[in-house]
C-alpha cells in the first residue's frame, strides 16, 4: 500500500513542478515584455509583419474573388439564358431556389449569387427584383450579386443599382 501512495505523491509532486515551471515561465515572459524594450520593438515588429502579411493575402484573395466572378458571369453568358416565357419562368423559379438552398448553406457564395444573377437574366423587371434581394438576401451574397452585375453592361438596372437598403453601393450599371 505504501507503493501506490508514494506512486501518487510522486505524480502530484511532478504536476506541481510542471505547473510551477510554466507559472514561473508566464511571470518571466510577462515581466521581459513589460521591461525589455528591445524585445518589446522585436514583438511590434513581428506584429506589423504579420498584420501586412494578412493585408497581402486578403488583397489576393480579392483579387481571386474578382477573376471567379468575371469568369462565372462570362460562362453564365456563354451557357445563354432562355428564350420562351414559360421557359424563363421555370427557369427563373429554378435559379433562385438553389441560391436560396446554396445562401442557407454559406459555403459557396459565389454559386449562390451566380443563381440570383441567372434569375435576374431572365427576369422582365430587375430593378424590382433587385428590391427584392435587397431584403431577402444575405448580405455578402449581395455584394458578390453587385459584382457580377457591374461586370455585365447587359442588365439595366437603373440610375440607383443595388444598395438601397443593404449598403452594397457600386453596382450601377448605366448604359
Amino acid at each position: 500500500m505504501s507503493t501506490s501512495i508514494r506512486t501518487s505523491t510522486l505524480v502530484l509532486a511532478s504536476a506541481g513542478a510542471l505547473f510551477s515551471g510554466f507559472l514561473a515561465y508566464a511571470v518571466y515572459f510577462d515581466h521581459k515584455r513589460r521591461s525589455d524594450p528591445e524585445f518589446r520593438k522585436a514583438l511590434k515588429r513581428e506584429s506589423r509583419r504579420e498584420a501586412r502579411a494578412l493585408k497581402e493575402e486578403a488583397e489576393a484573395q480579392g483579387i481571386q474573388q474578382k477573376q471567379a466572378i468575371k469568369a462565372a458571369v462570362q460562362a453564365a453568358r456563354e451557357e445563354g439564358f432562355p428564350t420562351d416565357v414559360e421557359d424563363k419562368e421555370a427557369y427563373f423559379m429554378n435559379e433562385v431556389g438553389r441560391g436560396e438552398a446554396l445562401c442557407q448553406d454559406g459555403s459557396v457564395q459565389i454559386e449562390a449569387a451566380l443563381c440570383f444573377y441567372r434569375a435576374l437574366k431572365v427576369y422582365p423587371q430587375p430593378r424590382e427584383l433587385i428590391h427584392i434581394y435587397d431584403k431577402t438576401v444575405p448580405k455578402p451574397i449581395i455584394d458578390i450579386l453587385a459584382e457580377m452585375i457591374a461586370t455585365d453592361p447587359t442588365i439595366d438596372v437603373g440610375p440607383f443599382g443595388l444598395g438601397s437598403g443593404s449598403d452594397s453601393g457600386s453596382a450601377t450599371v448605366d448604359n
